[in-house]
């Protein structure tokens, strides 16, 4: 049983840190997942509705990020692996990358997993 991220109610949704409308291909990666309770998830200080509720979830998983990818470049097989995720998952996200001779670039894979953005505080 799964109970709410920020409240401890035993009644979750799961809500998308980077929303589907912001980058489709984070759909289905579990680091980008937060279980929380309605309220929490839609209500006036969710992250829905509360600017600053939605940029700690994304400052959060950003450093969760910076902690995986802790080189300098990935292959599609290690990202694959990072993100705990099938290759054709991994395909999606690296598809508009650049591939570099030692792999995909570090900042520009956690940029595209951040929906094309990187959040300061």
């Amino acid at each position: 049983m799964k109970y709410c991220e920020e409240c401890g109610k035993n009644v979750v949704e799961l809500h998308h840190i980077i929303f589907r409308s912001q980058a489709s291909y984070m759909a289905n990666i579990n680091i980008n997942f937060k279980y929380i309770c309605p309220n929490c998830h839609r209500g006036d200080n969710g992250p829905h509705m509360n600017k600053k509720k939605n940029l700690e979830y994304k400052l959060e998983l950003q450093k969760k990020l910076f902690g995986l990818f802790d080189k300098d470049y990935f292959t599609e097989k290690e990202i694959k692996e990072r993100l705990e995720t099938t290759i054709s998952e991994a395909r999606k996200i690296t598809k508009k990358l650049k591939l570099y001779k030692e792999g995909y670039e570090k900042i520009d894979i956690i940029q595209r997993l951040m929906g094309g953005h990187l959040y300061v505080k």
